[in-house]
C-alpha cells in the first residue's frame, strides 16, 4: 500500500468517527427533546420570560445544535480532510 493509499484510508477512517460522534450528539439532542415533550410537559411549560417558555427555548436549541454540528465538520473537512486528499491527488499526478 503507497502511502497516498494509506494517509486517504486513515483520513476516512478519521471522517468516519467524528460523523459517526456527531451524529450521535444529535441523536442525543433531538430524541432528549422529544422525550422531554413527551414526558415532562409541564416542564416545558415553564415560562422563563412572558411569551418565551423552556420549551421554544429547547426546541430552538436542537435547531441551533444542529447548525453548530454541521459547521463542526465543515470546519473540520476544510482545515484537515481536503488538504489530506488534495495532496494524495497531487502525489497520484506527480506518479503519472
Amino acid at each position: 500500500m503507497s502511502g497516498e493509499e494509506s494517509a486517504l484510508r486513515k483520513i476516512a477512517a478519521e471522517r468516519f468517527r467524528l460523523a459517526i460522534i456527531l451524529t450521535i450528539l444529535m441523536i442525543v439532542f433531538y430524541f432528549g427533546f422529544i422525550l422531554l415533550v413527551a414526558f415532562a410537559k409541564p416542564l416545558l411549560g415553564t415560562l422563563l420570560t412572558p411569551g418565551l417558555s423552556l420549551g421554544i427555548l429547547l426546541g430552538a436549541l436542537v435547531i441551533v445544535s444542529a447548525w453548530v454540528l454541521c459547521l463542526v465538520y465543515v470546519r473540520w473537512a476544510n482545515n484537515h480532510y481536503d488538504k489530506v486528499v488534495a495532496a494524495a491527488i497531487e502525489a497520484a499526478q506527480e506518479r503519472k
